[in-house]
């Protein structure tokens, strides 16, 4: 053979999944789908290119400029989804009349944006989104809360803390400095008030928003209030007094705190943060961003919040909407640090040697009874040497093996060996394999 004409490699940015990748991630897909639907949010799913006018300057400036856009071969100008909730406004504008209200979805795929890659964040990633859609009723954004909560539970963390805020209080302060034109400038600075410190934000909206020190300085101040959730919202509501705007988003933030412990969240895992603004454009009342406890620099990994126009560019149907995203490689980067991913590459729990060639049958009668019984099992495709299978076995991961071979099938009989703890016990082989299953029960979960 000669030498390969093009050097396999991946672009920048993008990733090939291993199974060892793969599986973790399958599975907190998996978990994710499950606490959706436990809350009735239904599985949609959008085309992965949309016409460039239905995602341009639905985000930021910034998005606009990580942008994946071209000309397609019938000369149409399309690009491709840089999140999920902008294909969902035009989804839901466009068969609402089937949907109804209020429609409540979730949808787990691919997103592109062509920004700097760093750790757990790369161009090409998967966001699990669940949102509400069709109502302003202050449930949902607790839901919302709860929802984020009971995920973050089943996947294994008990120590994290959900940041809210709503950008209600911010256009209201805005309104009270005389900045209300500048805010989406005022707010995508603000959002970068842990990533690059006070001082820098301060230069930044006087830059950018033509805000003058003072008024800089103040806006830093609001969201770098401290103390408790009680004493933040006193504070805030003594900095928005007099503006209608910035006191009903004081108010909603107190409801929404009482709704959320109400709905069974520790009041020690809710934390009021003017701090957050989310950089998006299109969100209007409540945020929501959600820190590690143990791993803060890594960042949000359950992000999102009420948008209750965006819809609008779309129909002249009012479709508010409220909801979030679990940052999927964020977390299991997170995940992969903290030592809470166990590495293996196979899905199945059980490995079935095949050494006797004449028993082919057996072998997959005695899979085919076990998996009946909810384990993955895997057959060795192969009849050869014993511990050349149990070598196989082991580097991909499985927990146990089931060895028969032609004296134990002779004499219904079989091992059951925790390939962890290299221990074997030999149980009867009866036609259902109870006995087999009764014992890898004791340490296979599945």
């Amino acid at each position: 053979m000669g030498k390969p004409s093009i050097q396999p490699r991946t672009l920048k940015g993008f990733r090939d999944f291993l199974p060892e990748a793969m599986i973790p991630r399958e599975r907190l897909m998996e978990i994710a789908r499950r606490v959706y639907r436990s809350y009735g949010f239904s599985p949609i799913d959008t085309p992965a290119l949309e016409y460039l006018e239905v995602l341009r300057g639905k985000g930021s400036d910034e998005t606009d400029k990580q942008l994946y856009q071209f000309e397609d071969s019938g000369g149409r100008s399309v690009g491709m989804r840089f999140d999920l909730t902008v294909p969902l406004a035009r989804f839901v504008a466009q068969h609402i009349g089937d949907l109804g209200t209020p429609f409540k979805r979730y949808h787990i795929a691919t997103v592109w944006r062509g920004e700097n890659t760093q750790r757990g964040r790369y161009r090409e990633f998967m966001q699990c989104d669940f949102d509400t859609i069709g109502t302003l009723s202050p449930a949902a954004d607790a839901e919302t809360a709860i929802v984020i909560h009971d995920l973050l539970r089943e996947i294994g963390f008990e120590k994290f803390t959900i940041h809210i805020n709503n950008r209600l209080v911010l256009s209201g302060f805005l309104e009270k400095l005389g900045l209300e034109n500048q805010a989406n400038e005022v707010l995508r600075g603000l959002d970068k008030l842990v990533k690059i410190g006070p001082d820098r934000v301060i230069d930044e909206i006087q830059q950018t928003a033509h805000a003058t020190m003072q008024q800089a300085r103040q806006l830093v101040a609001l969201a770098d209030l401290q103390g408790s959730n009680d004493q933040i919202l006193a504070q805030l509501h003594n900095l928005v007094a007099g503006n209608n705007r910035g006191e009903e988003g004081v108010q909603r933030l107190a409801d929404l705190l009482a709704n959320v412990t109400a709905g069974g969240v520790a009041k020690e895992r809710l934390k009021l943060d003017p701090s957050i603004a989310r950089g998006l454009d299109y969100y209007t009342g409540t945020v929501y961003e959600t820190v590690l406890d143990d791993l803060p620099a890594i960042g949000s990994v359950a992000s999102g919040g009420r948008y209750d126009s965006l819809a609008e560019l779309y129909t002249n149907q009012q479709l508010p909407g409220v909801g979030a995203s679990l940052g999927l490689d964020r977390l299991l980067a997170a995940m992969q640090e903290l030592g809470m991913i166990q590495t293996t590459r196979t899905p199945a729990e059980v490995f079935v040697p095949y050494f006797d060639a004449q028993r082919l049958g057996d072998y997959l009668l005695l899979a085919s009874q076990v998996r009946a019984s909810g384990f993955g099992v895997e057959v060795f495709p192969e009849p050869k040497k014993l511990g050349k299978q149990l070598q196989y076995a082991d580097r991909r991961g499985f927990r146990a093996a089931l060895i028969a071979g032609p004296d134990e099938l002779d004499n219904d009989q079989c091992q059951v060996k925790d390939l962890s703890k290299g221990t074997s016990t030999t149980v009867p082989l009866d036609n259902q394999a109870a006995a087999i299953i009764t014992e890898l029960r004791r340490f296979v979960a599945f």
